[in-house]
């Protein structure tokens, strides 16, 4: 995918998206009602992983919040920072794996809308839009790297913010981070109906006893850990 692409147009919020960037969504609107409830201010240390078209941390930039974003994919980087500048605000965008280019620094909130969908490909996508949504058979292969590598992005009293899937377990998102010394619940639900790329799959999500056959909604959850 080129980083030339030219913009598909303006999105809700005066936000823009070259080709391929993953646009909000009712995943991102419900984290953003999440990340609304923290406390932030100009000494708070924001970290967005995954951040597409930049939605979330400017979010948090425009509530005075010091605010860094990291993507693999370069089209998602060159929106974030385009979304940055047509706002006026602060935002330092990284290209590259999280964990790589956050080596050293903690934060006081890390919020994240991961690739969550699980997808019959064993790996991860290394190209194509794709990469912001598709995560593995379980749907888990970012969600459990959060999980593991939170404990070192997040100062003592830092949150993270994560939503994904009930299809991809909460109950293991929470335990996980409940294993690495987080406090961890889940503090919101939403329903939405399926979108194309479930719709497409629920011959393979049934056969994986992800989905049943009546299923026409999917949950989302947010999970918010605390670092003791």
């Amino acid at each position: 995918m080129s980083c030339s692409a030219l913009p598909q147009g303006e999105l809700p919020g005066g936000l823009i998206a070259l080709r391929g960037v993953y646009r909000p969504q009712a995943d991102t609107r419900l984290l953003a009602a999440a990340l609304e409830q923290e406390e932030l201010g100009p000494r708070t240390d924001v970290l967005e992983i995954g951040t597409g078209t930049g939605a979330l941390a400017l979010q948090a930039a425009g509530r005075g919040a010091r605010a860094t974003a990291v993507d693999v994919s370069w089209p998602a980087v060159v929106t974030a920072r385009l979304n940055a500048v047509l706002r006026r605000l602060p935002l330092r965008v990284l290209h590259g794996d999280f964990v790589a280019r956050t080596s050293g620094r903690r934060f006081d909130l890390v919020v994240s809308n991961p690739p969550y969908v699980p997808a019959p490909q064993a790996g991860l996508p290394s190209r194509g839009p794709e990469r912001a949504w598709d995560a593995g058979p379980d749907g888990r292969m970012v969600i459990d790297r959060i999980c593991s590598a939170a404990p070192a992005l997040l100062r003592p009293g830092g949150v993270l913010l994560m939503v994904h899937s009930g299809m991809c377990g909460a109950d293991e998102t929470v335990e996980r981070l409940t294993r690495a010394r987080l406090t961890a619940e889940v503090t919101a639900r939403s329903y939405v109906p399926w979108g194309p790329v479930l719709r497409s799959r629920r011959a393979w999500l049934e056969r994986r006893g992800l989905a049943a056959g009546t299923e026409e909604r999917e949950e989302l959850v947010i999970i918010r850990a605390r670092h003791l």
